[in-house]
């Protein structure tokens, strides 16, 4: 895609990333609100890449960093541009920056229904490790 922008999301974008989500993510979390994903731009402003086409919002992933681990979550791609190479510039940007971090592995979250994106993040090369399950406890 030669008009693709990879780029962070500054903090007055969070309502423009939530109706991104509603439209071309799958499945939904607590956080999903606007003082959520503010409050992740303003902890860690390099987290959360968008890919732009054409001015569009059409791909996202958050590069969560905590010194420790690389997180990836919420890669998504607008449906009218999916296998066009956007989830392959958005994983790119992530990785570079975990690198340049100092990040040696990173951990996606991938919804076990979700048989698109794992075939995607199998595609990237990374690989599903069964002998691990998450465990949550909501504070709210």
């Amino acid at each position: 895609m030669n008009n693709l922008r990879i780029r962070t999301a500054g903090a007055d974008e969070a309502g423009t990333v939530l109706a991104f989500w509603a439209e071309a993510a799958e499945g939904t979390s607590i956080t999903d609100d606007v003082d959520g994903v503010t409050r992740l731009i303003d902890r860690d402003p390099g987290a959360l890449i968008l890919a732009e086409s054409d001015g569009k919002l059409v791909g996202s992933v958050i590069a969560g960093w905590d010194g420790w681990r690389c997180s990836l979550y919420r890669l998504a791609v607008h449906p009218s541009h999916r296998r066009q190479g956007v989830a392959t510039a958005l994983l790119e940007a992530a990785e570079e920056r975990f690198t340049r971090l100092g990040g040696r592995r990173g951990d996606a979250m991938v919804l076990e229904e979700n048989d698109r994106a794992q075939r995607a993040w199998a595609a990237a090369g990374y690989r599903r490790e069964n002998h691990w399950r998450r465990w949550v406890k909501p504070y709210v």
